[in-house]
Order: structure tokens, then sequence, then C-alpha cells
């Protein structure tokens, strides 16, 4: 059992880009497919698709190199289980001068630092990416 499926997910895309894989499938989760919907809408990996089997559902992500690099330089949870992280519009980070992003949960859904602060929402701050 997982006590934290955003770590696992973050993990498993670290690990599978660490391996160069061309993709990478996981059981899937709303949190987990939204995360992966910001990352394919920002550039940092390919298609992302949520199959269903029968009940279970998983999510299939695309990666992205760029010659031999991958696309995430480096990819870091903020918020924990054990530590939650909660930033204003005004406190929220800019991950490397706004080069990288921040992934937030707000009351107004699961969206980037950036479009947090232009739509002045505060929330949780779950991880940042460059």
């Amino acid at each position: 059992m997982h006590t934290d499926p955003i770590s696992d997910l973050l993990t498993r895309i670290r690990n599978a880009q660490a391996a160069h894989h061309d993709a990478l499938v996981m059981p899937s989760s709303r949190m987990k497919f939204a995360i992966a919907k910001i990352l394919e809408k920002e550039g940092f990996v390919g298609k992302v698709s949520e199959q269903t089997e029968g009940v279970k559902k998983t999510l299939s992500i695309g990666l992205i190199y760029q010659g031999k690099e991958p696309q995430i330089r480096a990819i870091a949870r903020v918020s924990t289980p054990g530590r939650r992280v909660y930033r204003g519009a005004t406190e929220l980070p800019r991950v490397l001068s706004d080069i990288g992003i921040a992934i937030v949960s707000t009351s107004a859904g699961v969206m980037t630092n950036k479009e947090a602060r232009r739509r002045k929402l505060g929330g949780e701050v779950i991880c940042t990416i460059y």
C-alpha cells in the first residue's frame, strides 16, 4: 500500500527517465491525472492518457528527451502527508526564476504556480519541476 501516491508518481517518472523508457504506465487517480495533464500542457512529458480496464484505471505517460537528456531536469515533492505546505497567492514559489513550475492544489483545482498567481489563488504546493 502506498501512503503517498503523488510521490510514487513523481518517483516513477524520475526512474523511467533515468532508464530512458519511452512511456510509463501506472495506476491512475484524479489527482495523478491532473498533475500529468499539467506536465503535458507545460511540455515536460508527451501524451497523457487514461485507460479503463474493468474497475481499474491506468495512467499512461509518454516521456520526452532532448537528445539523450530527459526533458525534466529535476522533480521534487514539496508538500508531504506528514508536512503540508500551504502558500498564499503572493507567497507562491518561483521555480528557477519562473523557468520551472510548481504545481499547486487550489480551491479552483490543480494548476501551475503561474496560473494561480495570475488568478490570485493560494493553496497547497504539491511539487516543483524544471
